[in-house]
């Protein structure tokens, strides 16, 4: 079966690639001839997590291809899925491919669409006189993790008004069918809440064991290994329990924003939703108040962060508690030095020039009267910390993602603060 994916950005890169990995031929189209272009040479627009190797060793194979032609596209290719990351054009584009294809195509929706799009996407084609099988998948990639998600995920979700369309999509992921990844096929309203339910559901945990990891301050007790013995609890889960930790990504806002909205709309109050999207809005402000009884006051402090990425392996800074950070410490007449191995690009267009940009985590920490942990990059903790000692102008460490050995550093002379730790 020849599949087709239409779309160039995160969501279309990393789903073409993963396809042809399975060994289907897959061709990706969208009509920005010099994105394609880069993306046929292996040169991927941003920093994924054995992406780039993905996708070079299928173009080598000759399984992913690459092109402008939508029409043409749209002619050869059986099962076609919808994978730009932004919705605006994606009512009008399904009639586009229909009315091109030699029979009626399978469109599998997997752009993030509010609730009832795929059903307005059906009318319209009905009332064109086209017709095409459409089908609402939700995706549950975390930047970073978006290949190892593909390839192990927890369900496969379809969300359709016809069987047909069923049958071939099992075939396309006939390799985690087989494994036993659960299939669930429902009707496409289902689907599609059920991708902002999850994002507000994760909200929801990660807020609850910030808010936690607040009381064990003031109670003398320890965050981490408070959410150890909560995850080892079947009902709970160890995922997206670490304090503090926040909630981003490149869709997780549009998510909570479109469930609140549909919400509203249909006048139902979401007060879970409402408070967890509180407490994640909160988490800088709380750091700046942490740093503040720290330091007396940060206003005329130096403060270096090592990581603005909202997670390790990945570029992205939507959403990053360590961006909203730095631009609170600013706003607070701190001065601030930053360092990230991979997102300092992106991080450029979120701060302008507020912010002094490092090449190496050791000039993030010259001469600072406090040195954050802003992303839990791995790379952080084998740092030479004796040499860091020497290059602070005071041994201030503040671990916003609990990544570090407080003992060891305490013991070497560092004042140590983490999250929910005494």
């Amino acid at each position: 079966m020849y599949v087709g994916v239409y779309g160039a950005g995160y969501l279309g890169t990393v789903v073409s690639a993963c396809l042809a990995d399975f060994g289907t031929p897959v061709s990706c189209c969208h009509p920005d001839s010099s994105r394609m272009v880069e993306m046929a040479q292996g040169n991927v627009p941003f920093h994924e997590k054995n992406l780039t190797e993905v996708i070079r060793r299928n173009v080598r194979s000759g399984r992913l291809t690459y092109s402008t032609d939508v029409e043409s596209f749209a002619r050869k290719v059986q099962v076609i899925f919808l994978a730009e990351d932004a919705p605006e054009y994606l009512e009008e584009l399904p009639a586009r491919i229909a009315a091109a294809a030699l029979k009626p195509p399978i469109l599998s929706i997997i752009t993030p669409a509010p609730v009832g799009t795929a059903s307005r996407i059906e009318k319209k084609l009905k009332e064109a006189g086209l017709k095409a099988c459409v089908v609402s998948q939700p995706t549950f990639f975390t930047p970073g993790c978006a290949v190892e998600d593909f390839n192990w995920p927890d369900r496969i979700i379809l969300g359709t008004s016809s069987s047909e369309p069923v049958v071939a999509l099992k075939q396309v992921f006939h390799s985690l069918v087989m494994r036993g990844v659960p299939v669930i096929v429902t009707n496409h309203e289902t689907a599609e809440l059920v991708r902002e339910a999850a994002t507000a559901f994760v909200a929801t945990k990660i807020s609850f064991i910030n808010e936690l990891a607040s009381l064990c301050e003031r109670v003398n007790a320890d965050a981490v290994n408070l959410s150890l013995a909560l995850g080892l609890d079947k009902k709970i889960a160890p995922r997206c329990l670490q304090p503090g930790a926040g909630m981003g990504g490149l869709f997780a806002e549009s998510d909570m924003d479109s469930l609140a909205d549909l919400a509203k709309q249909n006048g139902v109050a979401l007060k879970v939703l409402s408070a967890a999207r509180e407490v994640n809005h909160n988490l800088a402000a709380n750091m700046i108040e942490k740093l503040g009884r720290c330091m007396d006051s940060v206003q005329n402090k130096e403060v270096g962060i090592l990581g603005l990425a909202f997670k390790p392996n990945t570029n992205s800074v939507a959403g990053s508690t360590a961006v909203r950070l730095a631009k609170s410490l600013i706003a607070n007449g701190a001065r601030v030095r930053a360092y990230d191995p991979v997102a300092l690009p992106d991080a450029k267009l979120e701060l302008n020039g507020t912010v002094f940009y490092c090449d190496s985590a050791y000039t993030a920490a010259e001469g600072v009267d406090a040195l954050v942990v802003g992303t839990g990059w791995p790379e952080f903790r084998g740092l030479d910390f004796g040499r860091i000692k020497t290059l602070l102008r005071r041994p201030l460490i503040v671990d916003t993602k609990n990544l570090l050995d407080c003992g060891r550093l305490r013991a070497m002379g560092f004042e140590y603060v983490g999250v929910g730790r005494s």
